[in-house]
């Protein structure tokens, strides 16, 4: 009874404990909030710019900003859980809002190939309309911050929510949402797999957005401009350091130059020859499988309808969406039993490609110059004992397909330095095709 009582009172004192109320003032900067943010929270947690946004959002009643917060919330909890629906029915002001007739479909919708989440949504919402990079200004704006004066305007809160407003709803259009999906696939990025950078799809979408509304761009050319745009700049790495400062930075180019005339500058400085011959190999020499060189590589193959290694009719896009799974071309265990012990070298992205299972279990642990000479002769034979093919011709294609050296079938454990670089050679060439055909 005691222990009881003495938890009674203790839970009836928290009726009288003081709870601190930090007011700060709207004309703080991001950085000022956040090192009040963090010295006030016992982990230490950092607010991130997107944070700011929502927070402000949910605040505002006058412009629907409480109500935009929902729809993008609701958004991205929808385009991971689709079944996620049922609960949104149960919020009778968002069902009675517009937009919970506009992101509806998501319910239907199973694709993971860009799966935003609040940050991305905004940052491409706030983007596309108001031409900027730095989520920072949008919290700024949504105070109604006058950059040029330095003051704080009732109508620039006015604008700034009208515009944001239609950004978002810009995003959560299933038309624009699906046709930006399209083109990102028709590109060979068929699965979330090949994608390792948020903040190049989300530059990407903005892009997809910005040239709806470019008079210059025919509509029938947009998705094309779209693919070359997103495979440079994950070639590139372009938006993975300081990714918003250049954001903003190429926002003014297009909006200075024209788009096409700024991808033609971009093109001539960033994906000169050197680029290609130079440059591009060297990215492939990394044992990192999600680099973007190799995920564009393997896109790039997706693109072309590439076969898989030893299997006619076998497509790489079937691989990497349905049961694929990279395999090594030199046999790890081969490798290591040869005294090539170290996990980088035999791992290198040129020893790597989407095999049939089959074909991978044939191959088991032989050297290249093993199991290529039993290919090559089945295609005297007509017996085949590993994969499909028993025409030399369609040997010769499904070698060139795949990026294989001349000579695999002599190569062993001595030829393999040789065969990287001769396979990342290639693997470059193929991938400089491919990015001029789209």
């Amino acid at each position: 009874p005691n222990d009881i009582n003495k938890a009674i009172t203790a839970l009836k004192g928290i009726a009288n404990r003081q709870i601190g109320v930090i007011e700060l003032d709207h004309s703080l900067d991001i950085d000022e909030v956040t090192e009040i943010f963090i010295r006030i929270n016992s982990k230490g947690t950092a607010l991130s710019q997107s944070d700011f946004v929502m927070s402000k959002m949910a605040a505002d009643i006058e412009h629907g900003g409480n109500i935009l917060r929902k729809t993008v919330d609701y958004f991205c909890h929808l385009a991971v859980k689709p079944e996620f629906y049922s609960h949104i029915t149960n919020d009778e002001e968002f069902q009675n809002s517009k937009y919970a007739s506009k992101i509806k479909w998501l319910s239907k919708d199973y694709d993971d190939i860009f799966d935003p989440d609040y940050g991305d949504m905004l940052r491409v919402s706030f983007m596309h309309q108001f031409r900027r990079g730095k989520l920072s200004d949008l919290v700024s704006l949504l105070s109604g911050r006058d950059f040029e004066t330095k003051e704080y305007r009732d109508d620039i809160v006015d604008e700034s929510y009208r515009k944001l407003d239609k950004g978002i709803q810009n995003f959560i259009n299933e038309y624009n949402f699906a046709q930006f999906i399209m083109a990102i696939k028709g590109a060979g990025f068929v699965s979330h797999k090949l994608l390792n950078s948020a903040m190049t799809l989300d530059f990407a979408y903005t892009l997809y957005l910005m040239l709806l509304d470019d008079s210059t761009i025919p509509n029938a050319q947009i998705k094309r401009y779209v693919q070359k745009w997103f495979v440079m700049s994950t070639l590139t790495s372009r938006y993975i350091g300081s990714p918003e400062t250049v954001m903003d930075r190429d926002m003014r180019s297009v909006a200075e130059k024209g788009f096409l005339n700024f991808l033609a500058d971009v093109e001539a400085s960033s994906l000169s020859d050197s680029f290609w011959t130079v440059t591009l190999p060297q990215n492939l020499e990394t044992s990192s499988i999600n680099s973007p060189a190799f995920n564009t590589f393997i896109a790039a193959q997706i693109n072309l309808n590439c076969n898989s290694m030893l299997m006619n009719g076998t497509k790489i896009s079937d691989l990497v969406t349905i049961s694929g799974d990279v395999h090594h071309i030199f046999p790890r265990a081969y490798l290591k039993n040869n005294g090539v012990a170290n996990k980088t070298k035999y791992n290198q992205v040129a020893n790597y490609i989407y095999l049939d299972t089959q074909v991978n279990k044939a191959i088991n642990d032989d050297s290249p110059k093993i199991y290529f000479t039993k290919v090559k002769q089945q295609c005297k034979t007509k017996e085949i004992e590993l994969g499909n093919i028993s025409d030399e011709s369609l040997l010769l294609s499904n070698l060139s397909e795949n990026c294989i050296p001349n000579g695999i079938d002599k190569m062993d454990v001595s030829s393999y330095d040789k065969f990287l670089s001769e396979r990342r050679r290639l693997m470059a060439a193929l991938i400089e095709r491919y990015y001029k055909g789209l």
